[in-house]
């Protein structure tokens, strides 16, 4: 065909060869075309003015448009209004409801001279191939949000040390509208993927009816072409802001290339405006990337006179469902026994939190977030705090303590201040003032073991003394005992007359009494 259009890759192999001065002839072997093609392409870049700069920014599409002899004023006037009217209808198409066949009918009332339905559909194929080179499918608003990261990582270097440090380049898309967000981020770790997919619903202010992720490993924890398995965390990601997951199926490269389209376009876009800067943080690096987004976001789609941004507001935002009221957190797992004194360890933090007493002994389900602590025992929810991350601290709510049901268990405050009694008197005291330390005298049993255990190891005689010694500085809990005893202070103690060590006389103290 005479005036068929070259291919794109080969018209910008013609102006590279060109430009590293190989011949004509050279230029028409190499690439399999005439020499008149080559001819009149070169002299089209020298009369477009173009610099070889330009050619590698523009896109496919974009250098169509430059060398194609073809004018739309050359068309005819029913073909023109056919043309006009198909940026609308692609936009009518993205609403529930909405068919080719209806839009037809719609330019048929408007145009009694138009084509007829078979001929109209086979046009607007054609000009949506065009104007949709990446990915000809209907997108519905609201719909979907496409994500996925760039293969090429951005960089960040430390100001302290001069290291480069390689950051992922993150991307979301939204079908209908193609409205984008991209940020630089540390990883593709599960947590920074699950920020950046939230700074993304943030940024278009709203949720779709489905988020769409290509196979990444924070996603999908097992690919398949029929049933992938997502991420727990992703899903319960998801589950708080009210979407779905739809992973991209395998081997189907048409359900992720308007992600992998748009990351096309911001390589042309954003990189080359960002090559030439140095950033020291993700923060400088991210306004960078952002001012570029926007720019990017108001510039005019291909073929359409209408840019991201305003196809965006005008048809997609307020198809979006509303945001959560609060961001998501991120919540792990840890697996604890319950104490003999109701209260489990999370060891993450070295903090003890309360569970009811009936539970004791019983292997149970931490669920935990910066801000709460969930406790779990064959699927049931049986506690909850908020979380405190003061070490060797206890988190105790009075209902769940034994004392407030009249549960007797195996260890008890007379049990313990028996046992202190048994050695002397000065262990005694220590103990009762031990367990007056603490709001439920549940929460000192193990340390009230701990020091009673100490008799074992060192001698009753040290024990004497270290709980003398502790009762001189007026401080109760296991560890001063153990300090003692390991710096030998206990031996240092000044031989006096036995006196019996009493108790201060105040309204607050329980006393030994209490635990009768």
């Amino acid at each position: 065909m005479a005036n068929k259009m070259t291919d794109m890759s080969k018209i910008r192999k013609v102006i590279h060869l060109h430009h590293q001065r190989r011949s004509i002839l050279f230029i028409s072997k190499y690439l399999s075309v005439s020499r008149n093609t080559v001819k009149k392409y070169l002299s089209l870049y020298r009369i477009l003015g173009l610099k070889l700069s330009d050619i590698n920014q523009k896109s496919d599409l974009e250098l169509e448009k430059l060398f194609s002899q073809t004018k739309e004023a050359n068309t005819s006037p029913r073909i023109k209004a056919i043309h006009d009217f198909f940026p609308y209808m692609e936009k009518e198409l993205k609403k529930t409801g909405v068919t080719k066949f209806l839009m037809w009918q719609e330019y048929y009332t408007k145009n009694p001279d138009g084509v007829k339905s078979s001929m109209f559909f086979n046009y607007y194929r054609r000009w949506s191939k065009k104007v949709n080179p990446v990915m000809h499918m209907n997108h519905k608003v609201g719909d979907k949000m496409f994500i996925d990261y760039a293969g090429k990582t951005l960089e960040i270097v430390d100001e302290k040390t001069g290291e480069i440090i390689e950051v992922q380049f993150f991307v979301a898309i939204l079908g209908a509208s193609q409205y984008t967000y991209a940020e630089a981020s540390m990883s593709q770790k599960k947590e920074d993927f699950i920020a950046s997919v939230e700074n993304a619903l943030h940024y278009f202010k709203g949720v779709p009816k489905a988020i769409v992720p290509d196979n990444l490993k924070s996603a999908v924890t097992k690919s398949s072409k029929y049933e992938p398995t997502v991420n727990e965390t992703f899903l319960d990601f998801s589950e708080h802001y009210g979407t779905t997951i739809l992973p991209a199926r395998a081997y189907r490269p048409r359900d992720k290339s308007l992600a992998e389209g748009a990351v096309k376009i911001l390589y042309q876009r954003i990189y080359p405006k960002l090559s030439n800067q140095t950033f020291y943080s993700l923060r400088e690096l991210n306004q960078a990337i952002w001012y570029q987004l926007e720019q990017h976001n108001n510039r005019k789609l291909t073929g359409r006179p209408i840019s991201r941004l305003a196809l965006f507001n005008e048809i997609e935002q307020k198809e979006l469902s509303a945001l959560a009221k609060e961001r998501y957190e991120i919540k792990m797992l840890a697996f604890a026994t319950v104490q003999q004194n109701g209260h489990i360890l999370l060891s993450k933090d070295k903090h003890y939190y309360s569970v009811p007493y009936q539970y004791i002994r019983k292997k149970v389900k931490i669920v935990f977030t910066k801000k709460s602590v969930e406790i779990f025992y064959k699927y049931n929810r049986v506690a909850s705090h908020s979380r405190d991350i003061a070490p060797y601290s206890y988190t105790t709510k009075r209902e769940h303590m034994a004392s407030e049901h009249q549960f007797v268990s195996d260890w008890s405050p007379q049990r313990f201040i028996s046992w202190g009694a048994s050695i002397d008197k000065s262990v005694e005291t220590f103990i009762v003032n031990l367990l007056e330390k603490k709001q439920h005298p549940e929460q000192a049993y193990k340390s009230c073991v701990g020091v009673l255990s100490l008799a074992k190891k060192v001698g009753n005689e040290r024990l004497i003394n270290a709980c003398k010694r502790a009762l001189d500085y007026n401080i109760y809990n296991y560890k001063i005992i153990q300090t003692i005893l390991d710096k030998g202070l206990d031996l240092l103690l000044e031989d006096k007359a036995d006196e019996e060590s009493k108790l201060p006389e105040h309204q607050n103290i329980r006393g030994n009494n209490y635990y009768k």
